[in-house]
């Protein structure tokens, strides 16, 4: 049973990767993936189930983008803050 769960919080992190990486900064792609499995290994402790495992996943995958977004955002700013004026 216990081995169920930690295939289905594999998938479910594979999955959020998968669907949040087409087009984003190296950053946000590193917050998905991390929070996804971050999620899952979390929502499987407290809830003990696939859905709470899921549901975990899918949690963490989106507050991962939104730090990796603003995370690029602010290197992209920089980037151009820094770029010589002609």
């Amino acid at each position: 049973m216990k081995l169920r769960l930690w295939f289905a919080a594999a998938a479910a992190a594979s999955a959020m990767t998968l669907v949040g990486c087409a087009g984003t900064g190296p950053n946000q792609q590193m917050g998905v993936a991390g929070g996804a499995v971050g999620g899952a290994v979390l929502g499987n402790v407290l809830g003990g189930s696939t859905a709470a495992t899921v549901g975990g996943a899918a949690i963490g995958g989106l507050i991962g983008n939104e730090v990796g977004k603003n995370s690029d955002q602010r290197n992209q700013q920089r980037y151009y803050n820094d770029q010589p004026r002609y």
